[in-house]
This record gives C-alpha cells, structure tokens and sequence, in this order.
C-alpha cells in the first residue's frame, strides 16, 4: 500500500501523488482517452439501454466509463440505480440529466472539502447548468412524466433511447471540450 500524507482537513493523498504535485484529478485524468468517438458513445449507451441491461442513467455512466474514462471505477454504474425513471420512480427530473451531472462531478469536481465558491465547484456548477439548458432547449421540459407520456411502464420508447444517446454524446462532448480532447464523430 502507498505511503498516504495528510493535506488537509481529514484528506490524504498518495506520497508518490503529492510528490510529483498532482491532484487526486490530476492523477485521474492522465488515464482519459485522447480521443473520444461520439458516435461510439451513442451507440454503446442506446445499445445497453436498448436491450434492457441498463436503466437509462447506468447506461450513460457506462458509455463514458467505456468510451471517455475507463479508470473510472465500474461500482460507478450501480450508484446512479436510484436515479432511473425519473429518480427514485417519481418521474420528476429525466435521469439522464441526472446520470450526465453526475459524471461531470465526478470528472470536474472538487476532490477536497472546501466551500461551494471553490473553483471546482462553480465549475461543476457550470458545466451541470449547460447539460439542464441544453437540455430543456432540445426537450422543451425535463419532467420524466412529460417526456414519457404514453409509455407503458418497462417499456423503452424510441423517445428515451435518443434521450440517453442525447446525453451521453452531450456529456462527452463537454468532458472532451474542457480537458481538450480529440472529438472523432
């Protein structure tokens, strides 16, 4: 196991990590792929939703772990379970809005405890307010119960398909963008 030094309020980092002077993000990121295939990352989240495998919100945690981050830990997909058919099976927010905000703090979030004014933070905060807007400008709503109206529960409409094709491209696109990565369509 690495020697771990504390840095902070209950945090500690790997000693061969601060040594070189990284963050805990730092070390994350230099795994990202350089280039990322948007069309890759449709089809593998449409594909996994698709057949049933996946709840919208899982199946867009895995096109990114697959296609964008493959460190990050696969025990990822099973936290956002709680978010599908409109968090918690309330049908408010569409998960898929969730699932893309989630993966944005996970990539861009703060890794220390510190105040909601840290850099991090507004950051996520302003990555997760383009996902929402974006959203809401191709979708007019994003109301769970609205978008699926006239789909019998189970069922996987054409609708939510191109939804979670939608925000796992959108969700790439902006981790490619922010980290500078090579987009192939």
């Amino acid at each position: 196991m690495a020697d771990l030094v504390k840095i902070g309020y209950n945090v500690n980092v790997r000693l061969d990590v601060f040594r070189q002077g990284l963050t805990l993000r730092d070390e994350r990121m230099r795994n990202v792929k350089k280039e990322i295939t948007m069309d890759q990352v449709r089809q593998d989240a449409e594909a996994i939703y698709s057949s049933g495998e996946l709840s919208c919100s899982e199946a867009i945690v895995h096109s990114i772990i697959k296609n964008v981050d493959p460190t990050m830990p696969e025990v990822l997909i099973p936290t956002v379970s709680g978010f599908s058919v409109g968090v918690g099976g309330t049908q408010c927010m569409c998960s898929t809005v969730s699932a893309a905000v989630f993966c944005l703090g996970y990539v861009f979030g703060r890794t220390f405890p510190t105040t909601i004014t840290d850099p991090e933070s507004l950051k996520t905060l302003e990555l997760s307010l383009e996902v929402q807007e974006d959203f809401r400008a191709n979708n007019k709503v994003s109301c769970c119960k609205i978008l699926r109206k006239g789909v019998k529960e189970g069922e996987r409409s054409e609708k939510c398909i191109g939804l979670v094709g939608d925000m796992a491209v959108k969700t790439a696109s902006i981790i490619a963008r922010e980290l500078k990565l090579k987009v192939v369509a």
